[in-house]
């Protein structure tokens, strides 16, 4: 772009990184008013506000894929011109990826660890549900994304990671108590499930397609921990659909019980990622997807 300084967008990343101005100046060894000025000037350029000056100040929706524009370049700086960033005083390769919480409670920081043991990288791992990670790559908040969504964005990659099962479970107390007479509308009405927040409409789905309960009609928790889903039901405080995966061993041993034996929801998960990658980039999603398709159904 014609004028475009990458110092007025570092002062930007500084702001937000920071938390504030006066950090940023002290961040980048410039005065405050100078950061405010670059700033100024990249929304001068741009004709539009890049920052939301609150506190802490945030990126606006320009500001954010101005953001993931600048993110981009530092890495590929880092990554083609190594001699620029000599190892022993380099900084970080900072490295963003939105992730779901179960596949970070399962597969992902086994698929992750030889790559963070030998790179000096500087992990960042955003958790949103599986239907809103690509949010974080389309506002270039991240470098990659696993979704279940199998369409790639222009100039990105959907590589196909495998199947998650999602099984109905439950402590046999807490089978005994709610479902003696079996798993059905009238059984489902009086048990507590869970869901991880309030987008996470899973639950209901389940219960309304295959026992065609109205959405809204159950009780649930609120839990925004998927290691927390597998507590309450092993606890016996609610039944829970939980990847097999994450559930194993309590399923092996008894811990846990399946209730609904001939029905399970299964998601496939892809990982998304920009088509032009070198280096580090490179490596972490060959690492992932290799990983994951040993260790998921495919």
């Amino acid at each position: 772009m014609r004028g475009l300084d990458y110092r007025w967008i570092e002062a930007l990343d500084a702001v937000i990184s920071q938390r504030g101005f006066e950090r940023a100046a002290e961040y980048l060894c410039i005065t405050q008013s100078a950061v405010s000025q670059r700033i100024k000037q990249l929304e001068k350029l741009m004709a539009q506000p890049m920052l939301v000056r609150e506190q802490p100040p945030r990126p606006t929706a320009a500001g954010q894929k101005i953001l993931g524009l600048y993110r981009r370049v530092r890495l590929l700086e880092q990554e083609l011109l190594p001699e620029l960033t000599p190892d022993d005083s380099s900084q970080p390769l900072s490295v963003s990826i939105a992730t779901n919480a179960d596949s970070l409670a399962t597969w992902l920081l086994p698929a992750l660890s030889p790559l963070l043991r030998s790179r000096r990288i500087e992990l960042n791992l955003m958790i949103e549900d599986e239907a809103r990670t690509l949010d974080k790559l389309r506002s270039g908040e991240v470098v990659g994304a696993i979704s279940m969504e199998s369409t790639p964005m222009p100039g990105c990659v959907a590589d196909y990671l495998g199947r998650v099962d999602f099984l109905c479970v439950a402590s046999p107390s807490f089978a005994d108590k709610y479902f003696a007479q079996g798993v059905n509308r009238d059984t489902l009405l009086a048990a507590p499930g869970v869901a991880f927040d309030h987008h996470d409409d899973m639950h209901e789905r389940f219960i309304h397609q295959h026992f065609n309960l109205p959405f809204g009609s159950v009780m649930k928790h609120t839990v925004r921990s998927s290691e927390a889903f597998v507590r309450m039901a092993v606890e016996g405080i609610a039944y829970c659909l939980i990847p097999r995966i994450q559930i194993q061993q309590e399923l092996d041993t008894g811990m846990l019980v399946n209730l609904t034996p001939d029905i399970f929801l299964t998601r496939r998960m892809y990982w998304h990622h920009w088509a032009l990658e070198s280096g580090v980039l490179s490596e972490l999603s060959e690492q992932l997807t290799l990983y994951a398709g040993n260790v998921l159904p495919q």
